[in-house]
């Protein structure tokens, strides 16, 4: 499948803005343009059909990653999750990685886009289109104040959790094997929050929270129910993984699920071992098209944020993906589906401003 015959990628999920705060902040801006040791810049996206996708800002907990990554190498695994974060630690990393968002914008790496017709424009220009995402809302105060100002400067995805608890509600940890009925749910807070994301049309990511947690935002929310980055828990019975109940409940919303990359949530075993081949992946999508129908499925990649099979190591690769789907039996239109048009389908849907 050439490379121009192909659509182009609209992506769940990426953690490329915590690579470059780690790298240096603005200083590491360069890197994106010019090549960088990572899964996306605007090298390998121009390589591989990267349009862009959700650029996630995350606050880091002190984790040894290199350990957590062992551990999840075991045949089963049960990851203790890190304490809470306080909205005085979180804030000032969120504003630093929110500034490397609007850097890259000013430089003409991306476009952040406000509205589905921006995306549309990018990808039919080549410019890259980014959502500003938040992953685990430790940065916005109970009052909202901090919500409307990220709202008014292009915020238009937000998880309540990261895995680990904020004020708004609890998430699942990396457990294996694990359903994710791991705690309680949303808190007060966190179902004011939900109504409030409704009202402004911020949509809520469900990846990462418990099932409680997602049942709470089912019975709430009035928006589609999306996940951006899971698989199939029916195939790798992982915690961080959708059941075929709750993949029923999205389709009824006519939400969506993005096809996670990370080795571990797509191995029938769990493990965090990379040696996972295209088939694997189709497995899983195959499942989430037979649950959720052809129009509520597309990629949510965690480039920059987990390991991944090795034939997608960087978004160069994503053409071997778009082959193998063909290969698979896939048509070039729900091929098309799944790389962009049921994100921008269902951000439709939820974006009212």
């Amino acid at each position: 499948m050439p490379l121009d015959t192909i659509p182009p990628v609209f992506d769940g999920h990426n953690d490329v803005l915590l690579k470059l705060y780690n790298a240096g902040g603005l200083e590491a801006v360069d890197s994106f343009l010019t090549g960088r040791e990572g899964a996306i810049d605007a090298i390998s996206a121009t390589a591989g059909g990267f349009g862009g996708g959700f650029f996630a800002v995350y606050v880091p907990s002190p984790v040894d990653r290199e350990l957590k990554f062992d551990q999840m190498t075991q045949a089963s695994y049960d990851m203790p999750l890190p304490d809470p974060i306080a909205w005085a630690d979180a804030i000032p990393v969120v504003m630093a990685q929110a500034a490397i968002l609007f850097e890259l914008e000013k430089r003409g790496a991306l476009k952040i886009c406000r509205e589905v017709q921006d995306i549309r424009d990018c990808l039919s220009t080549g410019k890259m289109a980014a959502i500003f995402h938040i992953e685990g809302a430790e940065g916005i105060d109970p009052d909202f104040h901090t919500l409307e100002v990220l709202y008014q400067a292009g915020l238009r995805s937000l998880g309540p959790v990261w895995s680990r608890s904020t004020i708004f509600g609890h998430g699942v940890p990396f457990r294996y094997p694990s359903t994710g009925d791991t705690g309680p749910g949303l808190t007060e807070d966190g179902k004011r929050l939900v109504r409030a994301c409704n009202e402004m049309g911020i949509m809520i990511d469900l990846s990462h929270l418990n099932e409680a947690g997602f049942w709470d935002v089912a019975n709430l929310s009035d928006a589609p129910l999306v996940a951006t980055h899971s698989n199939a828990y029916a195939i790798c019975p992982h915690s961080r993984n959708l059941t075929d109940k709750q993949l029923a409940a999205i389709r009824e919303s006519d939400g969506m699920v993005g096809l996670n990359f990370a080795v571990a949530f797509l191995r029938d075993d769990g493990r965090m071992v990379p040696d996972v081949p295209l088939e694997q992946m189709l497995r899983h999508l195959d499942h989430l098209i037979e649950h959720l129908g052809e129009d509520r499925v597309g990629l949510g990649s965690d480039y920059d944020g987990a390991i991944v099979p090795p034939d997608l190591t960087t978004c160069a690769g994503l053409p071997k993906l778009r082959e193998a789907m063909a290969q698979h039996g896939y048509d070039a239109a729900l091929i098309a589906k799944l790389c962009h048009e049921n994100w921008l389908r269902v951000l439709e849907k939820i974006w009212k401003k």
